[in-house]
This record gives structure tokens, C-alpha cells and sequence, in this order.
């Protein structure tokens, strides 16, 4: 719950410009999503390419400025 208020916030920041997906790993509902991602803990953190492919995860806390530098260097490349 501790990054909820961050990943708000991100979400608010690149409206429009990035989708910004948060799944409950503990709803029977989102099972096989959380399968497919080989999410097992909470708050697990992962950024796709626009064709898909998974090029960062992160599994805990997450640093707001690193997840802005992930966006960036994809938004580079």
C-alpha cells in the first residue's frame, strides 16, 4: 500500500503518454494475469516495450526516479 500513492502519482504524470496498469496479485479474478507476469510478491513493478516485451521489473519498494529513468531510456530507444 506503501507505493500506491506513488504509482498514482506516475499514473497522473505521463496521462496520456503511458499506461499505467495496477493489478491486485490477491484477487482470484486477475489469477491468470498474474500467472502470465510471474508476479509472487507484492508491490511487483514491470515496464513493457510498446511491442510487449518485458524490459524492466522491479519486486518491493520502488524509487519513483528510477521507474522515470526506465520510461525514459525506452522512450530513447
Amino acid at each position: 500500500m506503501r507505493a500506491e500513492p506513488i504509482v498514482n502519482g506516475l499514473e497522473r504524470e505521463w496521462a496520456g503518454s503511458v499506461q499505467v496498469i495496477q493489478i491486485n496479485i490477491q484477487d482470484r479474478a486477475n489469477r491468470a494475469m498474474v500467472e502470465r507476469l510471474g508476479a509472487r510478491f507484492t508491490p511487483t513493478f514491470v515496464l513493457f516495450d510498446a511491442a510487449g516485451e518485458e524490459v524492466w521489473r522491479s519486486v518491493g519498494s520502488i524509487n519513483p526516479d528510477e521507474v522515470r529513468a526506465q520510461v525514459a531510456a525506452l522512450a530513447d530507444s
